[in-house]
Order: structure tokens, then C-alpha cells, then sequence
């Protein structure tokens, strides 16, 4: 399998979980990520952002306005790069 080189000016798809709950609505908002919260009553709520962002540029953006609304991190992973 061939590996394409990651660069901070290509577009990737990348999923993000912060504990907290955004409201799917917030996909604009978010460079149009798909926007899906979860937990039950007995979990802490999570959100799952996926999606491609053009570049490394927009996905800090994405990460400052989570970071702005106090939603920690969990994970944030790479999925594939164009």
C-alpha cells in the first residue's frame, strides 16, 4: 500500500473528539465537519467531528473554536491526506 506524504498545505479528512456536547448545527461552523454528539445518562458527552479540511490552517481553526468553547480534546487523528 502506497502512503501519500502528509503536508501542512494539503487537504485531509480528520476526525476530532472533545468531551462536551455541540450541537450538530454547528457544522458551518465547524469547516463543515459532520458534527455528531453522543453519551447516555450515565456517560460524560462526547462530540465526534469528521471530515476533509483543505489544510493544517483550517484544522487549527476548528481546534481554536473548540478550545474557545471549552470543550477538551480527546483525540484528534489524521484519516487520510489527498
Amino acid at each position: 500500500m502506497t502512503h501519500k506524504r502528509l503536508r501542512l498545505d494539503m487537504p485531509a479528512t480528520y476526525q476530532i473528539r472533545v468531551q462536551g456536547c455541540l450541537p450538530e448545527s454547528w457544522s458551518g461552523r465547524m469547516g463543515g465537519m459532520t458534527v455528531k454528539p453522543s453519551g447516555h445518562d450515565d456517560e460524560l458527552p462526547e462530540t465526534t467531528l469528521t471530515g476533509q479540511l483543505l489544510d493544517q490552517s483550517a484544522l487549527l481553526g476548528v481546534l481554536n473554536t473548540l478550545y474557545d468553547l471549552h470543550l477538551p480534546l480527546i483525540s484528534v487523528e489524521c484519516q487520510s491526506c489527498e
